[in-house]
């Protein structure tokens, strides 16, 4: 399986996401291109797939809101983000683990 490409400068870790709204089940996944591939349950409308983004990836590697950013791509499916708040290879290190694998 490839891995996503990660951006890192100091704590800060960047990287393009793809979001899947009104998803069946609420998961992050990696495509076969590599790419961080995020499904979520709210619709893509008045930026609740954006809130819902921020929220699971906020739990999911144990982060504060306010260290998870959508740095572009607000209206589109493919978004960039920006996490800060721990180390960086803490952080990529919990993006593997918060991966669900498809098999």
């Amino acid at each position: 399986m490839a891995m996503p490409d990660f951006k890192v400068e100091g704590n800060i870790v960047s990287f393009w996401l793809r979001v899947k709204p009104r998803a069946s089940r609420e998961r992050l996944t990696v495509d076969a291109s590599g790419e961080l591939r995020l499904e979520l349950h709210a619709p893509p409308t008045e930026g609740q797939a954006n809130e819902a983004c921020i929220q699971f990836l906020a739990r999911a590697l144990r982060l504060p809101q306010s260290c998870v950013e959508i740095v572009s791509g607000h209206k589109a499916r493919r978004k960039l983000l920006r996490l800060s708040g721990r180390s960086a290879e803490d952080t990529v290190a919990q993006i593997g683990k918060a991966v669900t694998s498809d098999e």
